[in-house]
């Protein structure tokens, strides 16, 4: 009977074989993650494996036209991830620590992209544009493993806070690398043209438009979104302004990610209302699950085994060297980082095992990666990263843990591990955030303004502070 309802959902490109074949990738996905949590792996990892599961490759369950004509979900789930991203973009959240935190996010990420270029072009001699954006996308974290990790062991401390502070700028770098190295990817690659001054400018400058589109429309949301307006019409009109802004990038032929990004940097900076990314937050979800299985769906398994080089290089041999060279690439810059801004020897010697993992960010410009240069090497492309993220997710989480206990950033003796439940999981980088503030509050110096009482038209000569106004203000009228 399956078998019969596999074959009919098959048949044609049909309304109803499209809905059925959403609703079991949603389900499928839900239902791997209750496995996964079992094994302490995070959600993206049953996601990608659902995927495979029933593509192709396996059950072969999801119909050609499906995952043909969901080719906007990369752009949507992407613009989602970007524009979550400029929420840690805020002007005050820099002052201060941000500098050193900046020297380290950039050392690692870039050191991490430097190696990846040099093992992919020079050693294994992949062609220029194949080669830029692998090493771009080397430069992108996934911090959920990471964080919860730190959830489960109540971890805390300067290595903690660095690690958070890093983490939220990470894919920031990645998304511009990323941005950088597609450009120089298709003026490599236009027509043989080489690097012509005018297939260079292009990109940079259709790039560059994006965001100041982006930026604008950040002040129409904060226009559009006053603090009366209702949660109902204020998730509206903001996934209104993301996919119309996502449409008009696709007409450019350019990627939303940093227009987002900086949409979403002039929205909090000008009207510190986070309350539209925990809105957007409950959207989301959804649209992330059915981009990761769709993902899983288009890996082709059979590539792994094939070339990509005149030198016979297998994806297979690329992959192994791609997931060993970040590790490598990603550790050293982290220690470099921290040396330069004297952070203390735990901190310098373990915080690059915490940034090991790769998924979300990645994933989602290999797809745009993959559309935009097209052929074997797009092909290739999403092939290599979809195969490491998921050996990435699978240590991720026990090297944020060893990373955690070297560091000594908590007692082993004193944690009882349990799995998270759903809503412990939501709240999870929510509650981090309002311990760090929190942390931050408490080494404020405490401030109080001593307020003449008018009593009757005349000074008064006593006086109150801040903190007791409200609750005085009863006994004079």
């Amino acid at each position: 009977m399956f078998a019969q309802f596999v074959y009919y959902l098959r048949l044609g490109a049909s309304a109803s074989g499209g809905i059925l074949t959403v609703a079991l990738m949603l389900l499928f996905g839900f239902g791997l993650t209750r496995i996964t949590r079992l094994l302490k792996l995070p959600n993206v990892t049953a996601y990608i494996i659902t995927g495979i599961l029933i593509g192709p490759y396996c059950i072969n369950l999801v119909p050609d036209f499906v995952a043909a004509n969901t080719a906007f979900l990369p752009n949507i789930a992407l613009a989602f991830i970007a524009f979550s991203t400029g929420q840690f973009f805020r002007v005050s959240a820099l002052k201060g620590n941000g500098a050193k935190v900046l020297i380290i996010t950039v050392l690692e990420a870039c050191v991490a992209s430097i190696f990846v270029f040099i093992a992919a072009y020079y050693i294994l001699r992949m062609d220029l544009a194949f080669s830029t954006v692998l090493a771009a996308l080397a430069s992108a974290t996934a911090p959920a493993s990471t964080m919860m990790t730190i959830r489960q062991t109540g971890a805390h401390g300067d290595f903690v806070n660095t690690l958070l502070q890093v983490v939220a700028l990470d894919d920031v770098v990645g998304l511009i690398a990323y941005s950088i190295a597609i450009s120089i990817a298709l003026a490599s690659s236009v027509s043989g043209a080489g690097f012509e001054f005018k297939n260079i400018i292009s990109p940079i400058f259709i790039n560059f438009a994006s965001v100041i589109i982006g930026a604008l429309l950040g002040v129409l949301m904060k226009i559009l979104l006053p603090p009366n307006r209702s949660t109902d019409n204020r998730l509206i009109i903001s996934i209104a302004i993301l996919f119309g802004f996502c449409g008009i990038c696709e007409m450019l032929g350019v990627s939303p990610l940093l227009g987002c990004m900086f949409m979403a940097t002039v929205y909090i900076n000008i009207t510190d209302d986070d309350k539209l990314f925990k809105q957007l937050n409950y959207f989301s979800p959804p649209i992330l699950l059915l981009f990761f299985v769709r993902s899983g769906v288009c890996f082709e398994l059979g590539a792994l085994t094939s070339s990509h080089n005149d030198g016979g290089t297998s994806l297979l041999t690329l992959g192994i060297v791609y997931f060993i060279v970040r590790i490598m690439g990603k550790y050293a810059g982290a220690f470099a980082g921290c040396f330069m801004t004297h952070k203390n020897k735990l901190v310098r010697n373990y915080l690059g095992l915490a940034l090991i993992p790769q998924a979300g960010v990645a994933i989602g410009l290999a797809e745009l990666g993959a559309r935009t240069l097209g052929g074997t090497t797009g092909s290739a492309l999403r092939t290599v990263i979809l195969a490491s993220s998921v050996l990435y997710e699978l240590i991720g989480p026990a090297c944020a843990k060893l990373s955690l206990a070297l560091s000594h950033s908590y007692d082993k003796n004193l944690v009882e591990e349990k799995p998270l439940t759903d809503k412990e999981e939501d709240k999870l980088i929510v509650n981090l955030l309002i311990e760090r503030i929190r942390e931050i509050q408490r080494e404020l110096p405490e401030h109080s303004q001593a307020i003449p009482v008018e009593v009757n038209g005349r000074n008064a000569p006593g006086i109150i502070k801040h903190s007791h106004l409200h609750s005085n203000n009863s006994n004079y009228h």
